[in-house]
């Protein structure tokens, strides 16, 4: 990751410190980003991404990423590239160390033997409608399977024919034979695997039993060494049984940390809810720029660095909580000010007519790049008779304490002169304003200004400037929490009819080689992402944040 913040003190940091200094696990730290390839990453998994390669990175480690890919009628080829993709974007170096549950599937079949040889497991001819009748509730215990007492002998037997395909699917299930008594419902004879007719994205159809997730977590985690097995909360009442099938294997056995998972307003963070949005034609697609994913943020033009910042503020508990998506914004914001570079657009151009300038006459103005950048430099800006603002920045009768361009009043162009509106005119039909009459004063240009206005408004030449597309995108939802619905209400009920806008506007010269990804600040309107569909002949801009910063300002107060 190499960012030059330094480490910040948690509780799963404090442990490993601990846990170093004892001598545990000869002092090595090994973790994983495990995720299950059904879906794309979101901004929770840049939590997780950051956690265990950020440790790894600290501690002179390792960090693996292994794919959970243990239920293939979920899983996809495009899911796997997408998390090898934001997982390098994000920084996390993996090296040689890409790993997939499927690489051990024969491991785990073979082990699964082994517990069944040593009484520990069965099959079970319940289906699944009775495995979870007789699993009894949090007040009281489950009931025995009448499969339970069968021999090891037709145990063996029976998981062997399951594995080489002699059952329909849903037949038979392996179960491992804890205690339906346990206080624990995750010990109450668990599921270990499943008849499943479907082919696997990497070993096709050689299976047609597969693992369910509480058997293969623990153990791909011993099979790769990894030290610090670091979940999130929900797996916290899992921890028993994994340590339970670690102990029964008498295998290596890692340390299980849980810790809180991320929860933005505004947001989703379920990839079934995602995915519902991405197949109802909701949004563009999985990388749409409104969606929470790291595919859709990058695409925004949200930077690695920010993303990366943000993730490392949020801190590490064990309680779990609403962060303000305007938290996420302001580490977006604070990145891109000091990288993005400045230029002028008008989003909803209006002509500007200089009636007092030299007809025939162009020059060039002086415009700075990045005043935050030293290095950044400056550029030319074409400055002509007529030009075009924003039609925000001008009113026919201006409300109180407005102060750009109104019949009368005087307003400075940015890196320019001053100008002052003196008419403008009204398309007969529609009664719609169609230009502004304004003379400049040739004595107050940038630089060499002898007096102050209260305002300064952005510009474009109008002879020079080429259009362009921006897409202004806002929350998905509207509500702070949209996983809280009224009884039978879908989700979807709190989408945001204005999420997207569509306008067509100017902007100077210099974005004619722009390319996608790059990122910029449009003066006074916010930062803009070239999208990825853009062309030469088609400018199509994103907009990653507006200017205001509501988060910083709250925490001034607070």
């Amino acid at each position: 990751m190499n960012d030059a913040d330094s480490p910040r003190t948690n509780f799963i940091r404090d442990l490993i410190l601990a846990g170093n200094a004892s001598g545990k696990h000869g002092g090595r730290v090994h973790t994983r980003f495990p995720p299950e390839p059904n879906g794309y990453l979101h901004v929770g998994h840049a939590k997780s991404i950051m956690l265990n390669f950020g440790l790894a990175e600290e501690f002179g480690g390792k960090c693996n990423l292994r794919f959970d890919d243990t239920n293939p009628t979920k899983e996809e080829t495009e899911y796997v590239e997408s998390i090898i993709e934001d997982v390098k974007w994000l920084g996390g170096d993996f090296g040689d160390r890409l790993f997939y549950a499927s690489d051990y599937f024969q491991q785990l079949y073979d082990w699964a033997v082994d517990l069944i040889k040593k009484g520990k497991a069965f099959v079970c001819d319940l289906s699944g409608d009775q495995v979870r009748e007789t699993r009894g509730t949090l007040t009281e215990g489950g009931r025995n399977s009448p499969y339970r007492d069968r021999s090891v002998e037709e145990n063996l037997d029976l998981f062997a024919r399951m594995k080489d395909g002699e059952f329909p699917d849903g037949s038979r299930i392996l179960r491992a034979k804890i205690d339906m008594a346990s206080p624990n419902l995750n010990k109450r004879d668990p599921v270990m695997y499943r008849i499943l007719r479907a082919e696997h994205h990497r070993t096709g159809n050689r299976w047609c039993i597969y693992p369910m997730y509480d058997w293969a977590h623990g153990q791909c985690d011993s099979i790769e060494g990894i030290t610090h097995s670091i979940c999130t909360l929900e797996f916290e009442d899992h921890r028993p049984l994994y340590d339970w099938y670690l102990d029964q294997l008498s295998v290596f056995h890692p340390q299980q940390i849980e810790f809180d998972r991320l929860n933005l307003t505004y947001t989703l963070m379920s990839k079934r809810k995602l995915l519902q949005l991405v197949q109802r034609g909701v949004v563009e697609g999985w990388d749409d720029p409104r969606m929470p994913t790291i595919s859709g943020m990058r695409r925004r033009g949200y930077s690695p660095q920010g993303l990366r910042t943000f993730a490392r503020n949020l801190g590490v508990s064990k309680t779990t909580g609403l962060t303000e998506f305007e938290m996420l914004e302001y580490y977006i914001r604070e990145d891109l000010n000091r990288t993005a570079p400045r230029v002028m657009t008008v989003l909803r151009p209006l002509k500007l007519v200089l009636t007092n300038y030299p007809e025939g006459q162009a020059e060039f103005l002086e415009a700075v790049n990045n005043p935050e950048d030293a290095d950044a430099g400056k550029r030319s800006v074409p400055f002509g008779g007529e030009l075009c603002i924003d039609r925000e920045d001008f009113r026919e009768t201006p409300p109180k304490g407005y102060h750009r361009l109104y019949p009368g009043n005087e307003v400075r162009l940015r890196y320019g002169y001053i100008v002052k509106c003196h008419d403008f005119v009204k398309d007969p039909a529609t009664g719609e304003i169609t230009e502004v009459h304004c003379t400049y004063d040739p004595e107050t240009r940038s630089g060499h200004q002898t007096r102050r206005v209260k305002s300064t408004i952005h510009w474009v030449s109008a002879a020079e400037a080429i259009p362009v597309e921006v897409r202004l995108y806002d929350k998905l939802f509207t509500a702070e929490n949209p996983n809280e619905t009224p009884d039978g209400q879908d989700f979807t009920m709190y989408l945001n009819p204005k999420s997207l806008e569509v306008v067509q506007g100017k902007a100077e010269p210099s974005l004619a080689n722009a390319r996608p990804g790059d990122r910029y600040q449009f003066e006074r309107l916010g930062y803009f992402c070239v999208d990825k569909s853009s062309k030469a002949e088609r400018l199509v801009f994103n907009r990653t944040a507006e200017l205001r910063d509501t988060w910083a300002k709250l925490q001034k107060r607070l």
